[in-house]
């Protein structure tokens, strides 16, 4: 592999990490799930959550996210490892979310990645988030919908 492609195959595969993010973000379920080959995993350790396929991951991140106020993501670089076709890597995530029943949660979590090149471009074969830091303390802002409605009951 030429230096080129390996720049290529690095810039394509950060790009999918932050097209992950930004599908998250706007709540777009299919892209989401686009994102995996047909058999990609996307785990949630510690929380004993495995969906396997594009449809699991569809409606299971619908699930989730169904249970959100407001949710922000930021992913963060990190490493990337190519093997020809298929790379390992590891990308750094910063979360606040803020549950409808009122929990609030700070998350510092670590996607551990297995991609795959495929004929659309390079897909996730497999996620696994990792929290490595959690604070449940309950978070002082508001997303601007529910500030609005706090407003109005008063």
């Amino acid at each position: 592999m030429s230096d080129l492609e390996s720049i290529v195959d690095r810039f394509e595969i950060e790009a999918l990490r932050g097209e992950f993010t930004d599908a998250a973000m706007m709540y777009d379920y299919d892209r989401l799930a686009s994102l995996f080959t047909q058999n990609g995993v996307l785990r949630f350790l510690g929380a004993n959550i495995e969906q396997v396929g594009r449809e699991q991951i569809r409606t299971g991140s619908k699930q989730l996210q169904g249970q959100w106020d407001y949710f922000v993501q930021n992913t963060h670089p990190g490493t990337i490892q190519l093997l020809g076709d298929t790379a390992i890597g590891r990308a750094y995530m910063s979360e606040l979310i803020r549950l409808r029943d009122g929990k609030s949660y700070l998350n510092y979590a670590v996607y551990h990645d297995r991609y795959q090149r495929t004929e659309e471009g390079w897909k996730f074969a497999e996620r696994a988030y990792e929290v490595r830091y959690l604070d449940t303390t309950p978070l002082a802002g508001s997303a601007p919908h529910t500030a609005e409605a706090e407003a109005q009951t008063q």
